[in-house]
């Protein structure tokens, strides 16, 4: 099960596993399709477009896949209240973590703090 947005998907924790392992930098919002998600997933969206930040894979996760447990069960989004939960992702770990909406600049700001380089 995926969602209806214009990313690439991870639909499973084997999944996500093997592309944080493989990729260096990796962005995964994992929502649903509702008013805090919908935007977060236009502004990644309109950044990989931009190719500004072509050194980082954008993908989206079903926050409701039993598979999702594996973002929803990370220590950094134990105290998540809000959809999306977002995750950053360098060379394998956990670099930055965010919940609820995002605006293109916030997003930005943590890409760049955390993917420059």
């Amino acid at each position: 099960m995926t969602l209806p947005t214009g990313l690439e998907h991870v639909a499973t924790a084997d999944e996500l596993t093997s592309l944080i392992a493989e990729t260096e930098h990796v962005m995964v919002c994992c929502g649903r399709m509702g008013p805090m998600c919908v935007p977060v997933y236009g502004v990644m969206e309109d950044l990989r477009d931009s190719g500004d930040y072509a050194h980082v894979e954008f993908r989206d996760m079903l926050f409701d896949s039993p598979e999702s447990h594996v973002i929803r069960d990370l220590p950094e989004c134990s105290s998540f209240r809000g959809l999306p939960f977002t995750v950053y992702f360098k060379n394998g770990s956990v670099v930055a973590a965010t919940s609820s909406i995002q605006s293109a600049e916030q997003i930005k700001a943590q890409l760049d703090q955390h993917f420059s380089g």
